[in-house]
Order: structure tokens, then sequence, then C-alpha cells
């Protein structure tokens, strides 16, 4: 690792991707943005009516802090359960946890993730097996 890949820098948000789980993200702190070693983080807006994908993060655990907004996710082995956040609220998601978020209400949902994944992407598994029995 170069001295400058070393160094403190800033990351404009400006920048999207499309995430396997379905959601645009916008891009902030990874192994490919920083060279980051241990961890991610980035923002997170759902639109009404915008859900995730049902997936988990394998040995990765997940703390999100919700900006503005409320959100849903079904979580469990089985999807069987069900949580709501709304704006002020932190959510941790264990690492092997599969869950499917969610915005129902009426105005954008926002959240700061972090993730002890430095490569968010690749330690996604989709679980679209858990998917039939939302609909």
């Amino acid at each position: 690792m170069t001295k400058e890949e070393q160094s403190c820098r800033v990351v404009r948000s400006d920048e999207t991707y499309g995430g396997k789980q379905g959601l645009t993200y916008f891009a902030g702190i990874s192994q490919q943005s920083v060279g980051a070693q241990a961890i991610c983080m980035h923002l997170l807006r759902i639109p009404p009516g915008g859900r995730a994908r049902a997936h988990l993060h394998e040995q990765h655990e997940t703390a999100i802090y919700v900006i503005s907004g409320r959100a849903g996710m079904f979580y469990g082995p089985q999807l069987e359960q069900h949580l709501t956040v709304a704006t002020g609220d932190y959510l941790y998601i264990p690492a092997g946890m599969p869950h499917l978020p969610y915005n129902d209400g009426p105005e954008e949902a926002v959240a700061i993730l972090a993730r002890t994944d430095p490569n968010e992407q690749e330690s996604v598994t989709l679980l679209p097996h858990l998917e039939p029995h939302l609909a």
C-alpha cells in the first residue's frame, strides 16, 4: 500500500452504485474508495415502495443509523420476524442474519450503513427462496 493510500481521504457522496440487494447506494468508505481494511460505510436512500431482495452478509455485522423517514425489515432464518425503525434509531444486524428491508411509508427513508466488510458487496448472499411468502 502506498503512502497516499494510507493517508486520510475525503469521499464525496455524489457517486452511486447498484447493490446485489436491488437498492442504489451512495459511495462512501470501502476497500474500493479508500483502501479500507475492515469497514465500509455508505448512505442508503429507500424510496417509498422500495425494498431490497432477501439477503444476508456472511461473517459481517451491520450497524445502521436512520437519518430520516421510516422503514421496516423482515429478518430471521425464514424472515419470520419483523421490526420497524424511524428517524434517530440505530439498528444492529448480526453476521449471517437473513433480512429484507423495505419502505412502505409516504417519504424516502435515509440511513447511514456501516459494515465490518471493506468490500461491501463481496459478502452479500441473495436468498430468493425466502421471498415468495412475503408477496
